[in-house]
């Protein structure tokens, strides 16, 4: 028999749960005797489904999940649970008498099973716990479950960037310095899936050097561009056209640019603006909208097209200095708000000196 490295990564255990005291112990109390449960919803890795794992662990819990492929089937996502025929009431019937049922993306729902969940709110008699993804469509049946006040909602913001240093502490047993622990937050943006394999990627390939007299551990130098993170970015960047590919690379070779660049169309810009994959600052300063998208479009361009694109170090000193005098500013009036050094900080961390 053999294995395949996807099959490995599958088997990896868990990391500790870490942080979310507060939000775990409401799901717990909200599933408790004499309460009707609670919906949780949040952006898409920010670990919903580990927080509701996490509050029902022990205890006898029935579980149901929607699945993309199976939304045009009636009550797919109960098949375990229902007989092969069944109608709405039927289904009620018959899951009225679970203690506690467990739905996962319920945002995939078809709409038999949307309905199922609904009405077992509205009957009360099953504790539900709901998660729900944001940002996406939701079934009306299942956004009444909140909207028509049947269940409370908690929705769970994604982790900051102490509660990921907390976290990559836990896994590691080490902190991580605070430039790692900002980078490898910054790159993920809560997703705790992709969090988790960026660290494992770096850490596999040797990239973590212990930081000598803090005990900390620290990552410099590119971004592994993993199978994973590949996936993350290619339902963006494999539809735009070739003059939007075009601009995205510049910008990834040499971020951040003005937009009176003569090499810059504002007109592919205001394109790409519009679907979310470039920023504009008040200083017109031009970036990719996703940390992400800058090392995959530097890993796909070939050694002559990077070559070409590419600002060299030595030609990023003005910009350097005037961010060095803006944070000295800043220091010399106490000011604690979050710096802004995409140049110096793109540099450190791809490992120029």
């Amino acid at each position: 028999m053999t294995t395949s490295e996807r099959d490995v990564r599958a088997l990896r255990t868990p990391w500790p749960f870490t942080g979310r005291t507060d939000e775990l112990e409401l799901v717990r109390r909200s599933v408790t005797a004499g309460r009707g449960g609670i919906v949780v919803t949040g952006p898409a890795g920010c670990g919903k489904t580990r927080l509701v794992t996490e509050a029902v662990r022990g205890t006898d819990c029935a579980r149901a999940a929607g699945t993309p492929a199976t939304r045009d089937i009636p009550f797919a996502a109960f098949a375990h649970l229902l007989p092969g025929s069944v109608t709405l009431h039927r289904a009620v019937q018959l899951l009225s008498g679970v203690r506690l049922l467990l739905v996962d993306d319920a945002h995939l729902l078809d709409d038999a099973s949307a309905a199922l969940v609904h009405q077992l709110a509205v009957h009360g008699r099953t504790r539900l716990l709901v998660v729900a993804a944001e940002g996406v469509p939701v079934p009306g049946a299942v956004s009444r479950l909140w909207s028509g006040e049947l269940l409370p909602r908690l929705s769970l913001p994604p982790l900051s960037r102490d509660e990921t240093a907390d976290l990559l502490t836990a896994a590691e047993g080490v902190a991580p310095d605070p430039l790692t622990a900002r980078r490898l937050h910054r790159l993920s943006r809560g997703d705790l899936r992709l969090l988790r394999e960026l660290f494992t990627a770096v850490r596999e390939r040797g990239l973590l050097t212990a930081v000598p007299e803090t005990g900390r551990w620290t990552w410099r130098g590119p971004v592994p561009v993993t199978a994973a993170v590949r996936e993350r970015t290619a339902h963006v960047l494999d539809r735009v056209r070739p003059e939007e590919r075009e601009t995205l690379e510049r910008l990834a070779f040499a971020e951040p640019l003005p937009l009176d660049l003569d090499t810059l169309d504002v007109s592919v810009l205001e394109g790409l603006e519009g679907k979310g994959l470039v920023t504009v600052d008040d200083h017109s300063a031009t970036r990719l909208a996703h940390p992400l998208h800058g090392p995959v479009l530097r890993a796909a361009a070939g050694r002559l097209r990077a070559r070409r694109l590419a600002r060299a170090p030595e030609r990023c000193g003005p910009a350097l200095d005037a961010e060095t005098a803006a944070l000295a500013r800043r220091i010399e009036r106490a000011d604690v708000r979050e710096p802004s050094a995409p140049v110096g900080e793109w540099l450190a961390a791809e490992g120029v000196p």
